[in-house]
C-alpha cells in the first residue's frame, strides 16, 4: 500500500464555487437583491486586513491576490480565480474584521453580498451551508500546501509550482499569456525577482519553457513537473 500523503503546492485556488447552485431560486433572487458588482482596475485593493467586514465576495471575472500584511513585509495565502468566493473567514460573527488583505492582480469584476444575507441562507439551506464548508476545508487544505511549498522546496520547484498552476489552473493550456510581473512571481514564490529573472532565463535555455515578452509556452511538461515534485 501506498500511504504517501499528497500534497498540493498550487498557489491557485482549483475550486470551483457550487454552492449557489443549491440556493433556491427565491433565495437566488434574495441574494442578488442584497448583492452588487464592483469593477477592481489592475492592482486596486478590494478588501484591506483589519477593516471592519460587510460583504462576502465572488470573483465573477479576474485574478486576485489574498494576502497578509504586518506593514513591514507581507506573505501571499493563494491566487483567487474567476467562480471562487473571497472573505469567507466573515461569515463567522465572531470575526467583525477581515483576516487578510486581497488586491486584483489583472481587471476584475467581483460580486460583492451583504455578510448579513449570506448568513442568513447558511442558517436556512442545508445544502448551501454544505458546500460553503466544503470551499473552507479545500482553502484550508491549500494554504497548509503553500506553506510545506515554501518551507521545504527549493528555488527551482517554487517557480516551477507557480508555472504549472498557472498553466493547469488558470488558462488551461501550455501556452498563454503572463499575467504577473517578475516582481508578482518572486512573491509568490518567496524569491527576489532578480532570482526568478535568473530562474526563468535557465528554464528557457533548457527547453523547459519559452519566452517571448508576456508569451509563456510550457514545452516539457513532464519534466517541470519532476522539478516542481522534487522540489
Amino acid at each position: 500500500m501506498n500511504n504517501k500523503i499528497q500534497i498540493s503546492a498550487c498557489t491557485i485556488s482549483s475550486y470551483q464555487c457550487k454552492c449557489f447552485e443549491k440556493l433556491s431560486e427565491d433565495e437566488m433572487n434574495y441574494l442578488n437583491e442584497n448583492s452588487v458588482t464592483i469593477h477592481y482596475k489592475k492592482k486596486e485593493i478590494i478588501c484591506k486586513q483589519g477593516s471592519f467586514v460587510s460583504h462576502v465576495m465572488f470573483v465573477e471575472k479576474g485574478l486576485v491576490k489574498v494576502y497578509i500584511d504586518n506593514g513591514h513585509n507581507s506573505l501571499v495565502l493563494k491566487m483567487i480565480p474567476e467562480g471562487n468566493l473571497l472573505g469567507l473567514s466573515s461569515v463567522s460573527e465572531t470575526l467583525n474584521t477581515y483576516q487578510y488583505s486581497a488586491m486584483a492582480y489583472i481587471d476584475t469584476h467581483v460580486k460583492q453580498i451583504d455578510v448579513n444575507i449570506f448568513r442568513e441562507l447558511l442558517t436556512k439551506n442545508a445544502e448551501f451551508s454544505k458546500e460553503v464548508i466544503d470551499i473552507f476545508s479545500t482553502n484550508s487544505a491549500q494554504v497548509y500546501g503553500r506553506f510545506f511549498c515554501l518551507t521545504h522546496k527549493q528555488a527551482y520547484g517554487r517557480l516551477a509550482d507557480i508555472l504549472l498552476c498557472l498553466s493547469e489552473r488558470i488558462f488551461k493550456q501550455s501556452e498563454f499569456q503572463l499575467p504577473l510581473s517578475r516582481k508578482d512571481l518572486a512573491e509568490l514564490s518567496g524569491m527576489s525577482a532578480e532570482t526568478v529573472i535568473r530562474m526563468l532565463k535557465k528554464f528557457n535555455e533548457e527547453g523547459l519553457i519559452k519566452m517571448d515578452g508576456k508569451s509563456l509556452e510550457i514545452i516539457n511538461y513532464e519534466r517541470l513537473q519532476r522539478i516542481s515534485e522534487t522540489g
